[in-house]
């Protein structure tokens, strides 16, 4: 007899199932043998109890595993947007301090963005005076003074090219997801300094770092492997930019598309949502719900016109040479900067004076024929990322000739600050160029086709989306950030065609040196697209068991002597058989010759030894040596590393190569 309830098992079966009391090894083993089984009904219908077994244990592992990462990502969203909101209140004191209260500079805001911080003035100046400009030029070199000493000083960063966003870019291809937790604070308190005296930079770049950082020491906590612990970091950097701006959908996919130029990390989308949506409710608690930027009422059916829409496509187009010029202008005033006989330290305050004196130069003509309004809107636009520029010109705001100005004159005031290696990001300056570029386009367009073309600031809106695609390969990232922060998803279609026309004519270029091509260039998915040999292969299939080692206590001339004798580069140092060290050539060499008679072997050794045994693999044993930035590696007994039982060099690990690739072949 078949069970009433529905469940389709025999009533001997059906007891256990129907109460919950059955679990998938029960079923397993009670109803195997009756799968296969025709129905009392005589319908002919064959149920396979094992596969059904099968489904259900399928499904629950991956329903387990999708809520881990669910709470992970959760968590991960709550502590970035409260790491990115602090970073946040410490900017705005500090700008409101060294260029509100000092400076008695002002600058336009956002709409919707609050005004947290207020500081009495210190001196009582016209900004727009020139003694209050020079004052406020002067500001940038200061920033870029403290940010050297943090940045080359306490933190010791070398590559002062590596700005925030390509650090986070780096830590998800190239360090395996790692990144230090005193790093992220210390580029966070540097990008404080360089942003908050008006250095052009934005502050998406530290709230992305600042999220990877999170993401890595949240996967080291939980002690996830090398996989997921880069899925995190790039959800914690989509988390950054959901908090900063405010935008769940542009922060999720920045993570998946700022690290590649024509690719994605596409299996990485539904986590970094998750992790960018809980950042964004975080910030909206305590920030206010809603964009940061204001727009005007649009005439949506007038900007969806055919005639309007191949309007958008010429903007595209305009677009276009700016995402090119963009990085070619970082990559020249980078290399300037890379080749000056400076302390690394000092190269910020520099940069930001050079920022200084340049927008001393372009607001001067302005001053000078007492346009008040122009000179607000440059150093808007020049001074800190942009943001107050933007919002003046979504509302048309801007004269054309400032908005010329403005497109040009910021990517050089930006390479001043970041190619001198000032802290911040890109992602800002690009909106700003792009916003500059579309409204001045607009005002032509406008000029030229009053009836097609009836509010030109639309245009400063798309620009926006259409330059910041293009010149960071983050076309989706681009179109959803722009319509999120100012909340008009109404101009969707304009900015898709856009911002796809210059993602499709400069996806060769990018303002983002270290992203890679494709996942296939990337070491991150390195084994997903070759079969690597050297994975089937272990030390024990490739090392020299004959060694010549040297004693500790021999020394550094007979030592010499042996490496005349058997031309090796690299020995082992033993002592009563057990490895104490190992020396090289050049080691030996380095002792001065009228010491090298009474010198000992072991004083010149190099003690701490990275080794491997036989059972470890041939691509593990490769990685450890370029690690290391050795070409040997003595082996030892897996259980006793001082029991030497053979040496491993590059030579032994290509010949193994080569012959496991022939006995393939053939």
């Amino acid at each position: 007899m078949r069970c009433s309830e529905g469940c389709g098992f025999e009533i001997w079966a059906c007891d256990a199932f129907c109460s919950g009391a059955a679990d998938a090894s029960f079923l397993y083993s009670t109803l195997i043998p009756i799968e296969q089984k025709e129905t009392a009904e005589g319908g002919g219908i064959m149920v396979d109890f094992a596969e059904i077994v099968k489904i259900f244990k399928e499904e629950e592992e991956y329903l387990s595993a999708w809520t881990i990462w669910t709470a992970y990502t959760i968590f991960l969203g709550i502590a970035v947007s409260l790491c990115v909101i602090a970073f946040y209140l410490a900017l705005v004191a500090f700008s409101a301090l060294i260029l509100g209260s000092v400076a008695c500079y002002h600058p336009p805001m956002p709409e919707y963005e609050p005004h947290i911080l207020h500081f009495r003035h210190i001196l009582s100046i016209d900004p727009l005076s020139f003694p209050g400009i020079l004052l406020l030029a002067l500001m940038p070199a200061l920033g870029g003074l403290l940010c050297g000493i943090i940045k080359f000083g306490w933190l010791r960063e070398k590559d002062f090219e590596v700005h925030e966003t390509d650090a986070f870019i780096e830590g998800f291809h190239d360090k395996r997801g790692v990144l230090s937790g005193s790093g992220g604070i210390l580029r966070a308190i540097s990008s404080v300094f360089t942003i908050g005296t008006g250095g052009s930079a934005g502050r998406e770049g530290p709230s992305a770092f600042i999220g990877a950082t999170v993401g890595s020491l949240v996967g080291k906590i939980l002690g996830l492997d090398e996989k997921a612990r880069r899925r995190l970091v790039a959800c914690g950097a989509s988390a950054g930019i959901a908090a900063v701006f405010k935008s769940p959908l542009g922060g999720a996919f920045f993570g998946v598309e700022m690290l590649y130029k024509r690719d994605t990390e596409l299996e990485t989308l539904a986590p970094a949502v998750i992790a960018a949506l809980t950042a964004y409710v975080v910030s909206c608690f305590f920030f206010g719900w809603g964009p940061i930027y204001g727009v005007p009422e649009y005439d949506v059916v007038a900007a969806l016109r055919p005639a309007s829409l191949l309007c958008f496509v010429l903007l595209g187009i305009v677009c276009a040479p700016f995402a090119v010029l963009f990085p070619k202008i970082m990559q020249l005033f980078t290399g300037f900067f890379r080749g000056l006989k400076l302390p690394l330290r000092l190269k910020p305050a520099l940069g930001g004076l050079l920022h200084g004196c340049f927008f001393l130069l372009v607001a001067a003509p302005f001053l000078l024929l007492h346009r008040r309004d122009d000179v607000i809107a440059v150093a808007s636009g020049l001074l800190g990322g942009g943001y107050g520029f933007i919002q003046l010109a979504l509302y048309g705001k801007v004269a054309f000739l400032a908005l010329i100005i403005v497109a040009f004159a910021k990517m050089i005031s930006t390479a001043f600050t970041l190619g001198s290696g000032g802290s911040g990001g890109l992602f800002i300056p690009s909106l700003a160029i792009g916003a500059a570029l579309g409204g001045a386009l607009g005002e032509v367009l406008h000029a030229l086709m009053p009836n097609v073309v009836t509010q030109p600031a639309i245009f400063a809106l798309i620009g926006a989306a259409a330059l910041l695609g293009g010149a960071a390969n983050t076309p989706l990232t681009a179109i959803f950030v722009v319509c999120e922060i100012s909340g008009s998803y109404a101009l969707l279609a304009p900015a898709i065609l856009a911002t796809i026309t210059v993602y499709t004519l400069t996806s060769k270029w990018t303002i983002y040196p270290k992203q890679y091509d494709t996942r296939r260039d990337s070491p991150a998915h390195r084994r997903e697209f070759c079969v690597d040999i050297l994975e089937d292969l272990y030390v024990r299939d490739a090392y020299t068991k004959d060694v010549v080692t040297l004693s500790a206590d021999s020394t550094v001339e007979d030592a010499l002597e042996v490496v005349r004798r058997t031309g090796h580069i690299g020995y082992p140092v033993v002592r009563d058989g057990a490895l104490v060290g190992m020396v090289t050539l050049k080691d030996l060499e380095r002792v001065p010759e009228e010491e090298r008679a009474r010198r000992r072997v072991e004083e010149v050794a190099a003690k701490n030894l990275v080794v491997t045994h036989p059972e470890e693999s041939l691509e593990d044993a490769m990685h450890k040596m370029a690690m290391s930035g050795v070409g040997r590696l003595p082996v030892v007994d897996k259980d006793n590393r001082r029991k030497l039982v053979g040496i491993l060099t590059m030579y032994d690990i290509v010949r193994a190569h080569e012959r496991a690739l022939h006995f393939r072949s053939e």
